[in-house]
């Protein structure tokens, strides 16, 4: 690169990169003008829609509930996947959809939940909405190579039965799709169809095809609901958790790039503009694609800070490996983004695989945080092999080639840590064991083995009629505090209602005498009137099946990471220790959880996931080296040996990006709000743990097997 190519690509780089975030700055403040003004927020941070409905015809069963909820969460998923949908008494169901002002817009796209029929011309009934599986919008190309749209059907095990008996009955005839007495389709029958896949074809477009799709969805609910209130409801948490987390990521931000440059000087300097650049890219991208932004979505962004940094780290500690070995600062240059290429890739691209998973098979939280993840994946890749690579450049052509500017890996001496392995395997084991005993006690003495939020097991919700109107920091100095105390617990969600005088407080099941004591002291302490304070028992918003869904993403995802490894790594060994590594530190963090009796809510899910995440990363870095290593080894290395000088050579990247992503989310734990500390808590936990895997048990692991379970060569 030239030098006059080097002022200009450092000038553009440097003001596009202030701009991204001057455009970041106005666009998540108060006032949002900026590029991330569409951001859509969750309930936390600028509330929503609430609606109630009521079951018709009585008092649906259990399951007729459970399963009538799960189709309702995956369809107000179109409208944001962290709207909650869960029971309220035994014949209620409660929707809360984020961001949005317009009750009856959401009640006029969402429909009314009534009853779906299939019929014959004369109106006999061939069978119910309850026969039908799913439904969705699908484009397709005719024969003309032109997109045409159609709504794909898949029945139950009955319903496919009785569509084959009807379809079979009716080719050439039309059947009715009937809603509420409504005929709202009417296609022909083509030929019988047995196999319980069926698709009305020729709609006219994609959104009349979504359109149709929706209303057989919600036709499909095994419970006929009506609506009975809806309201607007505030944010469940004020400003200032706003602007603590935003100042948080700030200060957290500007202490990772000030160690990037004490650590690595020059090219610290170009990560730190890569850094700002990935935040200004995710808040515009996080806005293009409309993702819900919550609290502990913030979080993500600022832990994202930390943990973009670890690319930067392995391209650098390359280039100081080089220059260490003699070649130009050019070359170092060249061959350092070479050789970290790999790592970072595969780092990457297994966690991408698991956040693929994860949006694909998970429900609620689960898929928002899946977005998130995935979206910080490709910036983070972007900004460390093309901005920082371009950054370093220029400074090169700018005359800036004094290796001392770069810094010069010495050639370290190899740290003998397959010595301690059994040591690392018993503490290991101690504090996993260690963590289920105490959830065995904790179970065995009717606490429950974790504590289980709000979302997780429900509780009581409480509406209060205040005098005045408050705002969430007034809730959050008076009201919350009355509530604390009579119930003895400060695992309390409360948010106002718009147009109202209203405040929801939302706490554990709260047993008659507990009510009777909290309606009296609300009485005294506010003089509201008792007659007009309702109080309803609310089901869990993380539903049965939400929870399946998540167990069963994450099970897959660490399926399809094993896959990938595996397959680049060309050793089931390799693809074992890393999954028995990530296993290790939810484990660790889970009985961390129990220990400390921290509340287990969407947060709960949110930091597993990230832990997983960071687990995989740090492990793929190691086994890279490994591998790099046994490519160069003669037939006779000693492999104990090799495995302790991978592990050391990659010592400085583990420590580093450990430190860095932990000094992001101990300033979060300093500066949070309560929700925000204990979802820092265990994430610096998992990071200490990750770290402490990655260096002591995954080689480890990967040797033993090597040794143990095939050949020593």
């Amino acid at each position: 690169m030239k030098k006059s190519t080097g002022i200009i690509s450092l000038i553009l780089t440097v003001a596009v990169t202030a701009g991204l975030l001057a455009l970041a700055a106005v666009g998540v403040g108060e006032n949002k003008t900026g590029a991330a003004k569409n951001i859509p927020l969750g309930l936390d941070l600028a509330g929503g829609v609430s609606i109630t409905y009521q079951a018709k015809g009585g008092t649906p069963s259990a399951e007729e509930m459970n399963d009538t909820i799960y189709k309702l969460q995956k369809r107000v998923e179109g409208y944001s996947t962290e709207a909650q949908v869960y029971p309220q008494g035994d014949d209620r169901i409660n929707i809360e959809i984020p961001g949005v002002t317009d009750a009856n817009a959401i009640l006029e796209e969402l429909g009314k939940p009534g009853s779906l029929s299939f019929q014959d011309m004369s109106g006999n009934e061939l069978l119910s909405g309850t026969d039908i599986k799913t439904a969705e919008a699908k484009t397709y190309k005719d024969n003309l190579n032109n997109n045409d749209y159609e709504v794909a059907l898949t029945l139950t095990d009955e319903g496919t039965e009785k569509f084959a008996e009807a379809t079979a009955a009716n080719i050439g005839s039309r059947i009715a799709i009937v809603y509420d007495g409504e005929t709202i389709s009417a296609p022909t029958v083509q030929t019988a169809i047995t196999n319980g896949n069926a698709a009305i074809t020729n709609m006219e477009s994609y959104e009349a095809a979504e359109q149709l799709a929706s209303t057989i969805r919600i036709g499909s609910l095994k419970v006929e609901l009506e609506e009975i209130q809806s309201k607007v409801v505030g944010a469940q948490l004020g400003a200032d958790a706003i602007r603590t987390s935003l100042l948080a990521g700030i200060i957290g931000f500007a202490l990772v790039v000030i160690f990037m440059i004490v650590m690595y000087r020059l090219p610290g300097v170009a990560a730190g503009i890569a850094l700002t650049s990935y935040v200004g890219i995710t808040l515009g991208l996080l806005n293009a694609f409309e993702i819900t932004l919550t609290l502990p979505g913030i979080a993500g962004i600022i832990l994202g800070i930390g943990m973009a940094v670890d690319a930067n780290v392995i391209i650098f500690a390359r280039i100081r490996e080089e220059i260490g070995a003699g070649k130009s600062v050019k070359g170092s240059i060249k061959t350092g983004f070479q050789k970290a290429l790999s790592a970072i890739l595969d780092g990457n691209i297994t966690t991408l695989i698991a956040a693929i998973i994860l949006s694909l098979k998970g429900s609620g939280s689960v898929k928002g945080f899946a977005h998130t993840l995935a979206l910080s994946i490709v910036v983070s890749m972007f900004t460390a092999l093309v901005i920082t690579r371009l950054v370093m450049n220029a400074f090169y052509a700018l005359g800036l080639q004094d290796a001392k500017l770069y810094g010069i890996q010495k050639e370290r001496k190899t740290i003998n840590f397959l010595s301690k392995k059994n040591i690392c395997f018993v503490i290991s084991a101690v504090l996993i064991l260690g963590g289920l005993a105490v959830m065995g006690v904790n179970g065995s003495k009717g606490k429950g083995a974790l504590n289980y939020s709000l979302e997780f097991q429900g509780g009581t919700s409480i509406t209060i009629p205040m005098n005045e109107a408050l705002s969430i920091q007034e809730i959050d100095e008076t009201v919350k505090p009355v509530v604390s105390d009579v119930i003895g617990s400060n695992e309390i969600q409360a948010q106002k209602v718009d147009g109202s005088n209203d405040v929801i407080v939302k706490t554990r099941a709260l047993d008659l005498e507990t009510r009777e004591a909290l309606c009296q002291e609300l009485v005294e302490k506010f003089g509201v009137d008792e007659n007009q304070i309702a109080i309803e028992n609310i089901g869990a918003a993380i539903s049965s099946e939400m929870r399946s869904d998540a167990i069963t993403a994450v099970l897959l995802a660490a399926l399809f990471m094993l896959l990938y490894i595996w397959f680049r790594f060309k050793d089931i060994r390799f693809a074992t220790s890393a999954v028995a590594a990530l296993l290790h530190d939810v484990l660790v963090v889970l009985a961390f959880y129990a220990v400390a009796r921290l509340s287990v809510g969407s947060n709960f899910i949110a930091c597993m996931l990230t832990i997983v995440g960071y687990s995989i990363n740090a492990t793929i870095v190691i086994f890279d080296r490994i591998r790099e290593n046994l490519a160069t080894a003669g037939r006779k290395t000693d492999l104990q040996e090799l495995v302790n000088r991978s592990i050391t050579q990659t010592l400085s990247r583990s420590v580093n990006t450990s430190v860095t992503t932990f000094i992001t989310v101990a300033v979060l734990y300093v500066l949070g709000v309560a929700s925000i500390r204990e979802f820092a808590l265990p994430l610096m936990v998992g990071i200490v743990c990750g770290a402490y895997s990655s260096v002591c048990i995954t080689g480890a692991l990967w040797y033993v097997m090597k040794t143990k379970l095939g050949k020593k060569n």
